[in-house]
């Protein structure tokens, strides 16, 4: 955080604002002072006592020239706040550092500090510091934590400042401020092998074509320096000029989270609502498959994507796998309700080809949503939903569990169509949920292999 405040070229055209700012700053003490020395000089002029005249003097000068030495210094003292770490989970704690740096030639007083904060981060934090010598630096931290995710200023910092006789204080608020994102709880996730094999898109499929590559069927045009060995002969007398057969492309799985953000399929508020489930499992999926070598999409009921997306999702390796895994988390930290009723935009996001492995966090579904998800698995090597019902979300712990036909019915309808569904109930693991996803679509693939057989 860069020093706030007007700098040396601001003191002349706030020289009559700076004088009644300094005058406003003079603490009980000043005021006393000033008061009593005015009352001095009077007496010494009524009395014609010359002495009298020197101390009253003495006194109201005193608090004067402590304003204006306190006004004139007030600009040099610079503070930098540092986050440890800018990004973190929903629970976890960051550390705020701040750094006072008094870059004048004149010690400071008594330095009170006060950082904003909102306040579901904590209290305000406030510090006391003693005297700064000239070029000397004071540092001090403090920790803050959120359940709740989301971006949130930490700033301005305000700094009141005092003279060493206590007759004036300055509050000064510095103008730049840091931001903490509070991303989603992640969940570590089990390596599992539902990512549609059959089709081309699985763990073995990515690793095969990774390291061998595979040519297009169709050539393109001869340009200077290709390698004359990969000169494609017959398509070269059929177009009668030189075709070459294309660079080796290395394929990628394809993954496609989609996370359903309507507002009328929750029910809920706070860290542990349905919603939040949600959210947090979508990340987690998101990360897990990064990290395998998946290109990974995320996708909204809105069809909206993650902004710098490409058509096939984020994909790298190493450093570009974190910056996408950032990017995606910094998206999900700031995910609210949408104002869509339908998830019809998300199945035409989903018709251009075939996804790879989909992986839907659902909540409340009726008939017609139902059906639309449910022809969502014909473009995709592997479905796999999670449904959250929201009855059972919002039923107390300690009330009897109750049969819900129309969920059991959605989910029956999403199996029909080649879902591996799951519905998710209150405050269930990922983890257990994504394996038993995988044994389940495993017993699936073996029951249809047999029946082929």
């Amino acid at each position: 955080m860069s020093p706030g405040g007007a700098g040396p070229a601001d003191d002349d055209r706030r020289e009559t604002g700076g004088v009644r700012t300094a005058l406003a700053g003079l603490t009980t003490r000043g005021r006393s002072f000033f008061a009593a020395g005015i009352a001095a000089a009077i007496c010494a002029f009524v009395l014609g006592q010359s002495e009298l005249l020197r101390v009253g003097l003495l006194l109201a000068v005193l608090p004067l020239i402590c304003a204006t030495v306190l006004y004139r210094t007030r600009y040099r003292v610079a503070a930098n706040r540092r986050l440890a770490p800018a990004r973190v989970p929903a629970g976890s704690e960051a550390r705020v550092h701040l750094r006072m740096d008094n870059v004048s030639r004149l010690p400071t007083g008594l330095l009170m500090l006060q950082d904003r904060v909102p306040y579901v981060l904590g209290p305000r934090p406030r510090f006391v510091l003693d005297r700064v010598e000239p070029g000397g630096r004071r540092e001090v931290s403090y920790r803050v934590r959120s359940d709740l995710r989301g971006r949130y200023p930490l700033g301005p910092l305000q700094l009141r400042l005092t003279d060493p006789f206590g007759m004036c204080e300055l509050t000064r608020s510095f103008s730049t401020y840091d931001t903490l994102t509070v991303i989603p709880r992640v969940e570590p996730l089990a390596p599992v092998r539902f990512g549609g094999e059959a089709m081309g898109y699985g763990d073995g499929r990515q690793r095969s074509l990774a390291l061998a590559g595979e040519d297009d069927v169709i050539p393109r045009g001869y340009r200077y320096g290709d390698d004359l060995r990969r000169v494609h002969w017959r398509s070269t007398a059929r177009y009668g000029e030189l075709m070459v057969r294309r660079e080796e492309q290395p394929r990628r799985s394809r993954c496609t989270v989609l996370l359903d953000t309507r507002g009328g399929a929750y029910e809920g508020a706070g860290p542990d609502s349905a919603f939040e489930w949600a959210v947090s499992g979508a990340a987690s999926v998101l990360v897990h498959m990064l990290e395998r070598g998946f290109s990974v999409r995320l996708m909204t009921d809105s069809g909206s994507a993650v902004p710098g997306e490409g058509g096939d999702g984020f994909a790298g390796s190493g450093q570009e796998t974190a910056d996408a895994a950032g990017l995606m988390m910094d998206t999900l930290a700031v995910i609210d309700y949408s104002n869509g009723s339908g998830l019809s935009r998300a199945y035409h996001m989903l018709r251009g080809g075939n996804e790879g492995l989909l992986v839907a966090f659902l909540g409340d579904l009726d008939e017609e949503q139902a059906t639309t998800v449910a022809k969502m698995s014909r473009r995709s090597g592997g479905a796999v939903a999670f449904v959250l019902d929201p009855d059972v979300w919002v039923r107390e712990a300690t009330d009897v569990p109750r049969p819900n036909d129309r969920h059991a019915e959605r989910l029956r309808l999403l199996r029909e169509a080649g879902w591996t569904a799951l519905s998710v109930p209150r405050g269930a693991s990922l983890d257990e949920l994504w394996r038993q996803a995988d044994r389940e679509r495993a017993g699936l693939a073996s029951v249809s292999g047999e029946a082929l057989g």
